[in-house]
């Protein structure tokens, strides 16, 4: 069962993918998205630059409140394939070189 989006969680899917319309929900499976960056990967960023750029749209909160979604483990990261660097790097520069090794070395569990 997906978790409940919080407005949080809307706020920053809009802000990811504007071209979303500020609809959560996947028209091929007729749900709601489980998660907020795997949509955006998989679905809205045309390559890996454009996800380095729509993460590039977040504050250093933003991004600290999806590293910490993710160690919870109610955010994927684990699927986001090359993408995976691109969200490393930005978290690096924008949030902290150790919040960063934390979500890497959470991601090495799996």
């Amino acid at each position: 069962m997906p978790r409940e989006f919080t407005e949080k969680d809307i706020e920053i899917f809009n802000k990811l993918a504007p071209e979303a319309g500020g609809t959560l929900f996947s028209r091929e499976a007729g749900h709601q998205f489980p998660f907020i960056l795997r949509p955006i990967s998989h679905k809205f960023a045309e390559s890996s630059e454009d996800f380095r750029a729509r993460l590039e749209r977040l504050s250093p909160e933003e991004l600290d409140y999806i590293v910490g979604l993710a160690l919870e483990g109610k955010e994927d990261v684990q699927s986001l394939d090359e993408d995976f660097e691109e969200l490393i790097a930005v978290v690096t520069e924008k949030v902290s070189p150790e919040r960063a090794k934390q979500l890497k070395d959470y991601v090495g569990i799996f």
